[in-house]
């Protein structure tokens, strides 16, 4: 199979929040989500061959859970020699309001 970047991904609100209730009720006191800005993403996006990205789930040296998001070719490569983002900024603390997503 060959990526074309316009690969369908919607979910519906209520879906959504049913997968992330069903995560936070598993890990009451685990971190919900991270943050990553728009410039980050869009630069990742605007690699050349790039048609999407890629999160992987990664784990720093004391066991806090962290994501690297990489941008992906058609053939399924991931840009791995391009720009990769992680510092994501964790929920919580930095959750805003309560919603169905995080609360």
């Amino acid at each position: 199979m060959s990526f074309t970047g316009n690969e369908v991904h919607s979910i519906s609100l209520p879906d959504a929040a049913d997968l992330t209730a069903n995560y936070r009720s598993n890990h009451p006191s685990a971190i919900k989500g991270f943050y990553y800005g728009k410039t980050a993403i869009l630069a990742i996006l605007a690699q050349t061959d790039c048609v999407g990205i890629r999160i992987y789930f990664g784990e720093d040296d004391l066991g806090a859970p962290k994501l690297v998001i990489s941008g992906v070719k058609a053939n399924e490569d991931d840009l791995d020699q391009g720009l990769l983002a992680e510092y994501g900024i964790a929920c919580p603390t930095n959750c805003g309001t309560s919603n169905d997503l995080n609360s």
